[in-house]
């Protein structure tokens, strides 16, 4: 019974077609499609919302740690944009981006 060949996967082919049509086929199976891929999204949902309980409940179970304060948001200076040409604009920002890569990373070592 396992060893299913070319042969009967197209008697069972001719035999779905002759059931339900060449036009139904297709149909029904973007719906089994649209009904697994749910189903996968939702066992992924269940999966990520038990673990979530056992974190939860993990740190309950831990001793209270003093939490560190979060991080005073940094001021972004606002840079005047006529002024500057696009090229200008963005190696600005592209140093902004760095300043503010730098900081965060300054930031992490800190916490570790």
């Amino acid at each position: 019974m396992s060893n299913l060949g070319v042969p009967e996967l197209l008697i069972i082919a001719l035999v779905l077609v002759l059931l339900f049509g060449a036009k139904k086929l297709p149909e029904m199976a973007r719906g089994v499609g649209r009904s697994l891929r749910i189903f996968k999204s939702e066992t992924a949902k269940l999966r990520e919302d038990d673990d979530d309980n056992h974190t939860v409940q993990a740190q309950a179970q831990a001793p209270a740690q003093p939490q560190p304060q979060p991080a005073q948001p940094q001021q972004i200076q606002a840079v005047p944009a006529p002024t500057l040409s696009a090229e200008e604009q963005a190696r600005q920002l592209e140093e902004q981006a760095a300043r503010l890569r730098a900081s965060a990373a300054s930031q992490a070592d800190k916490r570790v």
